[in-house]
């Protein structure tokens, strides 16, 4: 699927991102899974995080899927943005384990996304991986302390990253 060349117009020019996720909570395979390959990306409860989805992540919009909090921790694939912002219903289930009390339908604290599958990768780019090019020294995830599961990726990361996979027919800027 050429995905850069369908999406990326200069006048509505498309953003690039990092989302986290223990593959024991929900993993890639999780998500090839899913209906469709599509699935609400909720359960972020962190206020920068929430911003990002919030504000910022539009339909089009690419991201990397990063499997946090494992034996291999690193980027597996990249999901597209197929739904903007929009209240977390996880936030008003008493029985999900991100229910929070706070956040009410006429006043929500909680933001989600619907991401589809674009592409599996082969192979895990570590994240031992990263840390060893000078090209992605100043990339949020490898910043000290940083443990945000949702992150900008600059477009020139975005396409160092893309050619250390050997699939070529994934989505690149032009």
């Amino acid at each position: 699927m050429q995905v850069g060349d369908t999406l990326f117009n200069p006048m509505n020019p498309i953003s690039y991102w990092l989302l986290k996720s223990e593959p024991s909570v929900f993993s890639l395979d999780d998500l090839a899974r899913s209906p469709k390959q599509t699935v609400r990306w909720d359960g972020v409860r962190n206020y920068q995080a929430r911003n990002f989805l919030r504000d910022q992540m539009h339909p089009g919009d690419l991201a990397f899927f990063y499997h946090s909090s494992c034996k291999l921790p690193g980027i597996v694939g990249i999901v597209e943005i197929v739904r903007s912002g929009y209240p977390d219903p996880t936030a008003w289930d008493k029985e999900s384990p991100y229910f929070d009390p706070k956040s009410l339908p006429a006043r929500p604290r909680w933001f989600a996304v619907d991401v589809k599958l674009v592409s599996r990768f082969t192979r895990t780019i570590a994240l031992s991986e990263l840390r060893c090019y000078p090209e992605l020294a100043g990339m949020p995830l490898l910043k000290r302390g940083n443990r945000l599961s949702v992150l900008p990726i600059d477009p020139k990361q975005w396409n160092f990253i893309l050619s250390l996979v050997p699939d070529t027919s994934l989505p690149t800027l032009s």
